[in-house]
């Protein structure tokens, strides 16, 4: 029964839970309701209610910023909601953990993962409003991964939702949306489409709030694919109205900056200029850009001035804001304007450098097209495997049905044969028997019919694999040993290239059944070890310096269980201190080691150069960074130099070992 002290804890945790939830309340007193009512709701050992009361807990650790804390609910709240089978509890924990991972982790991969689980739901029972804010998020991510095509589709999708659903206040939701669909169409150069969503989401701005903010902001996005097509003066009045006005230097000083130098690269690209007019604007915003330490206007208006000057014929200027770019670009993620300083620089030098430069920018943007179609695969492979588990689900669930529904009748018929013969006559005994041994054969016939079924499936499902390796993979590794052993005598260079595009093809199926049994992860740098892109970079390096180098590092590190944070940073560290012995301490030969000591990482660079005192020069930039990029991965870095006795640097950084 249900007694009078049970009713009166599940009253309090009601009232509770509506305290939680007065938005009159501050954040602190609804969040102090919310745990007690949470603490409660475990004594009642009742998992529905324990689910609920959590939810609203982690609701109000996200809105009082506790982003670690509201994950950890949530994750808990997921297994919960799965145990208990609430699928729209599990959609909706979906979504929030999606744009955890977005906005706070930046894990896109995760985030997308959580994100069409949570679609598949709201698009299955038609919740349209949800399903409209999940695309957006996914045509995000998919704008970030450089999907620009499936990101247009998806968007296109969620604006479609919102104009069916006519809500006066989603205003703001389909001025994102038409932003982003004008950033993309811009990304796949297709300007005028671009223009034409940036001029609808310049009309949504007059109706919500921070308008004024939002339209200074889509009146630059609309001016850049105006001067894409060569439609100059446009972009000028544009630019002209952000510039004049009022309120936009004294509010947004990086973005007026960010304006200005637009502004002035629009003149250029017009031609029939003011020379000393343009270059004041340019560096303006330079000087606007340096005065707040902004990285990106920085680097925009170094490029766009290294242009300039170029088309001007100042080599010297133009090759001092080329390798200021190339310098900003290298530690900011702008893969783009890295690539296009590499060229620049290329054709403002001769001879090796220039070809060196060439060679860089060919090299990265190799890594970057693998790095983009992995992502894409990589997306495509989570969509299809969430896509799978549902299929599979579902036939798991009609299974389910008719076993109940086989069961049911079956005991229906078993309650009805035992009435019919209870009543019977103790005459007809004999014949009750015979009735109950029918009853029982068919049951017994049903189960077996039943098995033979799920047999058979299981019988399916294994040849339909065995077929694909048969067909697929060991087809072709059959194929390409025959075409092998039909050229194994042969000798001459038609041969040998016609061993090697074997060679090739049994690389490629390789490739695949790796494909099959592993998730591709993009370690670092696409198809090289860490210790191998180490290796090159002290080779590199150490010609370009004149110096001799020794690298030694020990095979006892899993480098794949490494997270990319700490081997960028380790490379960094490696690459500042060659450049710092090539720079300041005259060194002839520099010696470098990694090995693994009590679970540490150890990197030692030792160089035999002029030293220095190390008391006075901590300063220095590049000391600097490194200590920086050490302590953020919970390294230390000690410096022990004297002048004229060379200078030696340990590093030690935790290594968490593979279970």
């Amino acid at each position: 029964m249900f007694s009078q002290s049970n009713e009166r804890l599940y009253d309090s945790i009601k009232k509770l839970t509506e305290l939680s939830e007065n938005e009159l309340l501050d954040t602190a007193e609804r969040l102090n309701y919310s745990k007690i009512a949470s603490s409660m709701a475990d004594e009642t050992k009742n998992d529905t209610l324990i689910l609920n009361t959590n939810r609203g807990l982690s609701y109000i650790h996200l809105i009082n910023g506790d982003y670690e804390i509201f994950k950890d609910i949530s994750l808990d709240n997921l297994k919960l909601s799965k145990k208990l089978n609430d699928s729209s509890a599990i959609a909706y924990i979906n979504k929030n953990l999606g744009w955890y991972y977005y906005q706070i982790d930046d894990d896109n991969a995760t985030s997308y993962r959580y994100l069409i689980e949570a679609f598949d739901f709201f698009n299955r029972n038609g919740i349209l409003n949800e399903k409209a804010e999940v695309l957006y998020s996914i045509a995000v991510i998919q704008d970030n991964e450089k999907d620009y095509l499936g990101s247009e589709q998806n968007a296109i999708e969620a604006l479609r939702l919102l104009n069916v659903l006519k809500v006066d206040d989603k205003s703001n939701d389909k001025y994102l949306l038409l932003n982003l669909l004008g950033s993309v169409s811009y990304k796949l150069d297709n300007y005028d489409k671009s223009i034409e969503y940036h001029n609808r989401a310049l009309e949504l701005t007059k109706r919500i709030n921070y308008g004024n903010d939002l339209y200074l902001e889509t009146l630059n996005n609309l001016s850049l694919p105006y001067r894409a097509k060569g439609d100059y003066e446009k972009a000028l009045n544009i630019y002209n109205e952000l510039i004049n006005d009022p309120t936009l230097k004294k509010t947004d000083i990086v973005f007026y900056a960010l304006i200005l130098n637009n502004y002035a690269f629009t003149k250029f690209l017009k031609g029939k200029y003011n020379y000393e007019s343009l270059e004041k604007d340019f560096l303006s915003a330079l000087k606007i850009a340096d005065s707040i330490d902004d990285p990106y206007t920085k680097l925009a208006s170094s490029i766009d001035l290294a242009k300039f000057y170029k088309a001007n014929n100042k080599s010297e200027s133009s090759l001092f804001y080329a390798k200021e770019s190339y310098r900003i670009s290298s530690e900011i993620p702008i893969n783009e304007l890295y690539l296009e300083s590499m060229m620049l620089l290329s054709s403002l030098t001769e001879g090796e450098e220039s070809n060196s430069y060439l060679r860089e920018h060919i090299i990265l943007n190799d890594s970057l097209l693998k790095v983009e179609r992995a992502n894409r695969n990589k997306y495509a492979r989570i969509k299809y495997d969430t896509d799978q588990i549902e299929a599979e689900n579902e036939q798991i669930s009609k299974e389910n049905f008719y076993l109940i529904l086989i069961s049911l009748g079956l005991l229906l018929t078993a309650v009805l044969t035992y009435i019919v013969i209870s009543q019977r006559a103790k005459n007809r005994k004999l014949k009750l028997v015979q009735v109950q041994q029918k009853a029982n054969e068919d049951i017994y016939n049903l189960m077996l019919s039943q098995q033979d079924k799920v047999d058979e499936a299981r019988t399916q499902e294994k040849k339909r694999i065995s077929e694909e390796l048969h067909d697929g993979v060991l087809g072709r590794l059959f194929g390409t040993r025959l075409s092998l052993d039909s050229i194994n005598f042969k000798d001459g260079k038609d041969a040998m290239m016609t061993r090697a595009n074997y060679i090739g093809q049994l690389k490629t199926i390789e490739e695949d059944i790796r494909k099959i049994s592993h998730e591709l992860n993009m370690d670092f740098v696409s198809g090289s070890g860490f210790m191998d892109i180490v290796s090159e970079l002290i080779e590199t390096q150490t010609q370009a310096y004149g110096l001799e180098s020794d690298f030694d590092y020990t095979d006892d590190i899993n480098w794949d269980t490494v997270n990319n944070k700490t081997k960028i940073n380790i490379y960094r560290v490696i690459q500042e201190s060659m450049q710092n012995i090539y720079k300041h301490a005259n060194a002839k030969t520099i010696k470098i080691s990694i090995f693994l000591e009590k679970n540490v990482i150890c990197l030692d660079i030792i160089d035999d150069g002029e030293g220095f005192d190390t008391s006075k020069s901590k300063k220095g930039i590049g000391l600097k960074n490194m200590t920086s990029r050490v302590e953020d991965i919970k390294g230390k870095i000690d410096f022990n130099s004297q002048q004229g006795e060379g200078t030696q640097i340990n590093v030690s950084i935790p290594y968490n070992s593979p279970s």
